[in-house]
């Protein structure tokens, strides 16, 4: 493990490449936040958030321990009840589960077995959708627009007798595009009323646009909506695995029973923490803001595209097959993402801490100087 005083060293000068001294962590941030170690490989393949658990949540993770020897149910359903407040709904509207991958595949397993039909566009996240098909489930693929944004027109036009469900990744995963603030809502109204719609909102936080809405407005009102949240990505606790659902209640009430892995005391005592560490959320926030800027001047530079980014990552257009430079910057010591179909010469880059960041600059900026 890197002591704090190595990780603050690293911090302010990498490769060549100096950290502007007002981007450098405090001693006092470093113990709070908690950047992850600096490894002689750096991951930036998953969308992690490069931070935490805080030292907040740290201690009632240990303070958690000492309830071990029980199961989770009754603190899951506390959480339930403040997760409830905080989205104006039911705690019978919340569903607790092992990290949000487990929403989303109980839901595709609950509404689409046997044969059923979920719209998604593509490329996006894949676990529903993956998890639905083993159990008989059909997949209606619509490709994002020229944008790389969902094609809202042609999901509509592909709703059938056999569609169960309508998955929509807001922000989406690879391309970081958020669907317009005026068209949302509408959207998912309408065709609520003939499906169900899903939306994940796992990098709803990130979202740029002011008051942008979130799907829980239209679970309040009773529509066939379902939204899945996570503490993976701006709470900083993707090994934890702990995530949540809001659904109307007679939706929920089908999910719950498909319910595998639901999660854990200590990873409930990290998320009900987490929820009060307004700090630590706004330090994330804060420190993957700089780094995305870091990374698209960088891409500005070099001359490389990219989409405008409402998540923790980027998606830019590598030039290049993604497999070739995947493997040139694992050879300077960086793991970057996988191939995202049908887009195999673009790449999807997660926002390190910013030490990381500046590895990633200055290896991409060597491999594009080689080519």
């Amino acid at each position: 493990m890197q002591s704090r005083r190595d990780w603050l060293r690293s911090s302010v000068g990498i490769g060549g490449l100096l950290l502007a001294p007002e981007l450098a962590l405090s001693n006092e941030e470093i113990k709070k936040f908690n950047p992850r170690p600096f490894l002689k490989t750096i991951k930036l393949s998953s969308n992690e958030n490069p931070y935490g658990p805080s030292e907040l949540v740290q201690k009632a993770v240990i303070n958690a321990f000492d309830h071990g020897c029980r199961y989770p149910y009754a603190y899951s359903d506390a959480l339930a009840i403040k997760l409830a407040k905080k989205h104006g709904v039911d705690p019978e509207s919340i569903i607790i589960t092992g990290g949000s991958t487990e929403g989303l595949k109980i839901t595709g397993l609950t509404f689409t077995q046997g044969g059923g039909e979920i719209i998604a566009g593509q490329p996006t996240f894949l676990a529903m959708m993956d998890f639905a098909e083993q159990w008989g489930a059909k997949i209606n693929w619509v490709p994002v627009d020229k944008d790389k944004g969902y094609d809202l027109n042609a999901i509509n036009n592909q709703i059938n007798t056999n569609t169960k469900l309508i998955f929509l990744c807001n922000p989406n995963n690879p391309t970081g595009t958020v669907i317009p603030k005026n068209s949302l809502e509408d959207f998912c109204m309408s065709a609520s009323k003939k499906v169900i719609v899903f939306s994940d909102e796992a990098y709803y936080d990130f979202i740029k646009t002011p008051d942008y809405p979130s799907m829980d407005t239209l679970v309040r009102k009773g529509a066939n909506v379902i939204v899945s949240k996570t503490f993976s990505k701006v709470y900083g606790l993707a090994g934890l695995r702990i995530g949540y659902l809001i659904a109307p209640p007679h939706l929920a009430k089908q999910i719950r029973a498909n319910v595998v892995a639901m999660s854990n005391v200590l990873a409930i005592a990290a998320a009900d923490k987490a929820l009060e560490d307004q700090e630590f959320y706004d330090f994330s926030l804060n420190k993957i803001r700089q780094g995305r800027k870091l990374i698209t001047d960088t891409l500005d530079d070099i001359g490389l595209n990219y989409i405008p980014s409402n998540t923790n990552f980027v998606f830019f257009h590598s030039n290049k097959h993604i497999d070739d430079l995947g493997k040139q910057m694992l050879d300077k010591g960086v793991r970057i993402g996988r191939p995202f179909p049908p887009f195999y010469d673009w790449c999807r880059i997660s926002v390190g801490t910013l030490p990381e960041v500046q590895v990633f600059i200055n290896s991409l900026k060597e491999v594009y100087q080689e080519s």
